[in-house]
């Protein structure tokens, strides 16, 4: 059994891996931090304008997951963007021609809110793709070979969760992720430390667990487990059908996932403990410990994103 770890209380606040440095993001602001080219730390803090305070329906249970999904993409990649911006020219990469294409035809502010734009669609597609279409089509396929009946629905879980598995077993393999994945461990263990109430400074941050049940990749987990528990009540046989419908549900799991997330973020107990697990122990392979840099960098972030009225970030 899971060891219970006493907080202080659970926040809000959430954090994002970049390029050489953190985004994270607090109730009313959110803060940047990259290393610079010196010394220093590059920071960038901008003011939160959510969606729900302007349409209180999109703040609703089961809606508000998609809504912060798409709103954390949109503003995860234009973070990554500016940090890859903060790294020395050396280690810069060129643009690809997409990105040449829309700097030529369109302003430089219209250009960067296209590259973002465009980004997050190919996230999206990629995704879909992979853990959507790509298991109904090679469950139709080995249904062709050998009829699965009412098992069917079982096979895309599968094949869906080895696709996952396998894609963040390959993304640990690659040397860049790897500093990415310190960076992450970085923001978790500073996130505990402020949890449990220790004052932030590297040394406390360091003895905490880079293992957090409210992470991205738990939230990841959940939507691949929520989809196979919901698309095995699928029952039509035609394999355009199944990803008609597959698609048209994928909201839903999207929004069920983002309430179970909630759920382990806000409580602690037998049932958050094993909707969580999964997801820690998938976070063996997205986060690593970080160096007290990287935990400098966590700790100067979130600092930057702390409330005025202590408290308004509980969970």
């Amino acid at each position: 059994m899971a060891e219970k770890e006493t907080v202080c209380f659970r926040t809000s606040i959430g954090g994002q891996a970049l390029m050489e440095g953190i985004l994270m993001r607090g109730v009313d602001r959110q803060a940047i931090v990259c290393r610079g080219d010196g010394n220093g730390f590059v920071t960038k803090v901008e003011e939160l304008k959510l969606v729900k305070e302007k349409y209180p329906f999109l703040g609703l249970p089961f809606i508000r997951g998609v809504v912060n999904f798409l709103d954390s993409m949109i503003k995860g990649v234009s973070a990554l963007m500016w940090s890859a911006e903060q790294l020395p020219e050396d280690e810069q990469g060129e643009p690809d021609k997409l990105d040449l294409w829309l700097q030529k035809h369109f302003p430089d502010d219209r250009a960067e809110k296209l590259i973002i734009l465009v980004s997050v669609a190919l996230g999206i597609l990629l995704a879909v793709g992979l853990f959507a279409v790509l298991p109904t089509l090679l469950a139709g396929l080995l249904n062709k070979l050998v009829p699965l009946h009412i098992f069917r629905g079982l096979a895309e879980g599968v094949f869906r969760l080895v696709i996952f598995l396998s894609y963040l077993w390959l993304c640990s393999r690659l040397p860049d992720i790897r500093r990415v994945w310190m960076y992450h461990g970085a923001e978790h263990k500073t996130i505990f430390c402020y949890e449990h109430g220790k004052e932030l400074t590297v040394e406390n941050a360091r003895t905490e667990s880079r293992f957090h049940p409210r992470c991205g990749t738990s939230f990841l987990f959940l939507v691949v487990f929520v989809s196979i528990v919901v698309f095995s009540l699928i029952t039509t046989e035609s394999t355009l059908e199944r990803l008609g419908l597959h698609l048209l549900l994928l909201p839903i799991i999207v929004g069920i996932s983002y309430e179970l997330i909630k759920l382990a973020g806000r409580y602690d107990n037998a049932f958050t403990r094993i909707i969580s697990a999964p997801g820690k122990a998938l976070q063996h392979l997205t986060t690593a410990e970080p160096n007290d840099e990287m935990l400098e960098i966590a700790i100067t972030a979130l600092k930057l994103v702390l409330p005025n009225a202590p408290g308004s970030d509980s969970w």
